[in-house]
């Protein structure tokens, strides 16, 4: 959804108030102040820069999450075996979505903002900081020297014994993972503290790279009943309803992406930022992962279908900051990408008469992880572009 209110900033932060004091006297004699707020108006430059970096950052996880989704299946970790998300599921979600954002929205209209964006800051503490550290690993593979030696460990969790012994968590990691750890915790504790825009994208980034690579869809049906259902519940959310902006304008936890339109005026302390929620950045990027897989899947060494769905939400998402910004007002983004995410890969698939093939076919074989389904619950009631 993108909201085009101006005038609120980013969590902790002050928005500063541009006051026109005009010194007046009434018919009494006695003197008033008349002060008009101004609302912030971003240059063209500061607005193209926005959302360019905007666009530009929301592609960087699901290009490297869709790559990284062809592999990830193969984790030695038992926390991370997966369960596989059907069609029954895909078809649920919107349901259990709306039920996680109505509760969200009942939360914070009967308890107060402060205590409840307290603990889901705790929570998105938490889940961040392992979230970076997974995104991390990789690189960290690459760049740590080879002369440091690497120690193993495992952290194992049981339920019950003997032959009724039940492994809850069989986590193996090593020296560089708990580097990764240790830098992720770093960052953690600055956006505790500071809720900075740079920290709040870190953890952004994050959340959506792992949600591309960590949440599959068994095949393309169930992603097209994913999307169509998801469609119709941010259309309904957004134009039916104040829900979603309440709890938008309410919900302090780094699951959108946020970049300043006043950098050039103020640097890195700037505070009147575009934003783009996770929420149609993973959602969008698991049907295109899923894409990537059916490519892999037909073993004729080619992306066709990965590249034109990419392209496609290139589409779509230039599509909603363009209507945003003609039309003054509030637009569900997936109300674009999901027409486009979905429609250009079926037009080439018709064209090169494997359509049937795409959806029929079942080797394209994804999961859902229990423990991010909270995750997508929280991405899903997020608004998706606009400005904070």
């Amino acid at each position: 959804m993108a909201d085009v209110d101006q005038g609120s900033v980013l969590p902790s932060e002050t928005s500063p108030l541009i006051l026109d004091g005009l010194n007046a006297t009434d018919s009494n004699g006695t003197d008033a102040v008349n002060a008009t707020v101004a609302k912030f108006v971003a240059t063209p430059e500061g607005t193209a820069l926005a959302y360019g970096s905007l666009v530009f950052m929301a592609l960087l996880p699901i290009f490297f999450g869709a790559l990284r989704s062809v592999n990830c299946g193969k984790s030695k970790n038992s926390s991370d075996m997966p369960e596989t998300i059907t069609g029954r599921d895909a078809a649920r979600f919107p349901i259990i979505a709306s039920c996680t954002l109505f509760g969200l929205y009942l939360f914070f209209k009967i308890f107060s903002q402060e205590y409840i964006n307290l603990l889901l800051s705790m929570y998105f503490f938490v889940l961040g900081i392992l979230a970076l550290s997974h995104t991390m690993s990789p690189f960290m593979n690459r760049i740590f020297p080879a002369n440091i030696p690497i120690k193993q460990y495992q952290l194992l969790f049981t339920q019950g014994s003997g032959e009724t012994k039940e492994e809850i968590v069989n986590y193996e990691f090593d020296t560089k993972d708990m580097i990764c750890l240790v830098i992720s915790t770093v960052v953690g504790v600055w956006y505790i503290l500071k809720k900075h825009w740079i920290a709040n994208n870190l953890f952004g980034l994050a959340f959506a790279l792992n949600g591309v690579e960590l949440l599959h869809l068994n095949n393309v049906s169930t992603g097209c009943i994913l999307l169509g259902g998801l469609f119709v519940y941010d259309v309904f959310w957004v134009f039916g309803t104040n829900v979603m902006v309440t709890v938008a304008k309410s919900f302090e936890a780094p699951i959108k992406l946020v970049f300043p339109q006043d950098l050039f005026e103020k640097g890195l302390g700037a505070n009147q930022f575009a934003m783009l929620g996770l929420g149609d950045i993973v959602i969008p990027g698991i049907f295109i992962a899923l894409l990537l897989r059916f490519d892999v899947s037909l073993k004729k060494n080619t992306r066709t279908y990965f590249y034109t769905s990419f392209l496609a939400y290139i589409f779509g998402l230039g599509m909603t900051i363009w209507v945003m910004h003609t039309f003054k007002h509030a637009q569900p983004a997936l109300l674009y990408l999901v027409p486009a995410c979905i429609g250009f890969p079926v037009v080439v698939a018709l064209l090169k008469g494997e359509l049937t093939e795409m959806f029929s076919d079942h080797r394209v074989l994804g999961h859902l992880p229990k423990a991010l389904l909270p995750l997508l619950l929280s991405l899903a009631g997020r608004p998706a572009l606009g400005r904070v």
